[in-house]
């Protein structure tokens, strides 16, 4: 049993309020400067309170068509394309490794663990490793700049395949000889009975990917240069040139707070889903 001391209490709030102070503060700073005018941010010492120009400097983010020496492309188009992306990739890899994990499990033929092992092998291979030749093939069949090139190299997941893989052999062999004897073949079986029983899992898995398709930097450099195509954190990144002066720091502010929301949202919204899948052991 826990003791409850006042003190030890006391410390333990203490040092939740200053790790909190340290995640939000860097997001006060940024949105305060999203509200100033590009002057205000770039002065010393910056000013620390909201400042009046949060809708317009918001809508200029939106629409695009700034003044700094960046990109001034719109962060509505951006955010979709990152939308689309991160929804695409999430999706994708959910699919994948439920098909890929439903055939190693039950189904039986040559090599089976040879080929699961060898999925997981390519954990120790991500898109960074293999880079160059991925971009190659992306280039030869002319899906720069789109979103197949965007998301096709990203799709598949063996971390996924793995997490899936396990949670079936925990699945009762009851259940299987159910409904072979209800006369249910296996794509049914894999739709009224696996499916259900990993709504949990899937939701989590939903989460943490799409937060990693949306916040993807490096491939998303390679494959995009048109501007109708960035997502929104290479948006950042095209937004800043050169020094201070010539860049509009409130409007880059302002974008990077938009895109926060999305990811925020899919926590917040699946938050409960998201906790039952990683600790849920009675599925």
């Amino acid at each position: 049993m826990v003791e409850r001391r006042p003190t030890l209490g006391l410390l333990a709030h203490l040092v939740l309020i200053l790790g909190v102070a340290a995640v939000v503060f860097p997001v006060y700073i940024t949105f305060v400067a999203s509200t100033h005018t590009a002057a205000d941010v770039v002065q010393a010492p910056m000013p620390l309170l909201p400042g009046d120009k949060l809708i317009e400097n918001y809508a200029a983010a939106w629409h695009g068509g700034g003044s700094g020496a960046g990109s001034t492309a719109a962060v509505g188009r951006m955010m979709t394309v990152s939308l689309v992306s991160a929804l695409i990739i999430a999706l994708g890899k959910i699919a994948i490794s439920l098909l890929s994990a439903f055939a190693i499990v039950y189904f039986r033929f040559p090599l089976r663990h040879f080929f699961f092992w060898a999925i997981f092998v390519t954990l120790m291979l991500p898109v960074e490793v293999r880079i160059g030749p991925t971009y190659k093939v992306v280039a030869d069949l002319g899906m720069l700049n789109s979103f197949a090139g965007l998301t096709v190299p990203l799709i598949a997941s063996a971390t996924a395949t793995f997490l899936f893989r396990q949670f079936f052999l925990t699945v009762p062999d009851e259940l299987v000889e159910a409904a072979r004897i209800d006369g249910a073949g296996p794509l049914r079986f894999f739709k009224d009975v696996l499916l259900p029983l990993s709504a949990t899992s899937m939701a989590a898995l939903f989460v943490i990917q799409f937060i990693y398709g949306w916040n993807q930097y490096l491939w998303p450099l390679l494959v995009t240069t048109d501007e109708a195509m960035y997502p929104v954190v290479i948006g950042i990144k095209r937004m800043i040139a050169g020094g201070d002066a010539q860049n509009e720091w409130n409007i880059v502010m302002a974008t990077a707070m938009m895109a926060m929301v999305p990811p925020a949202l899919v926590v917040l919204l699946m938050q409960k889903w998201f906790v039952k899948g990683l600790v849920d052991t009675e599925k």
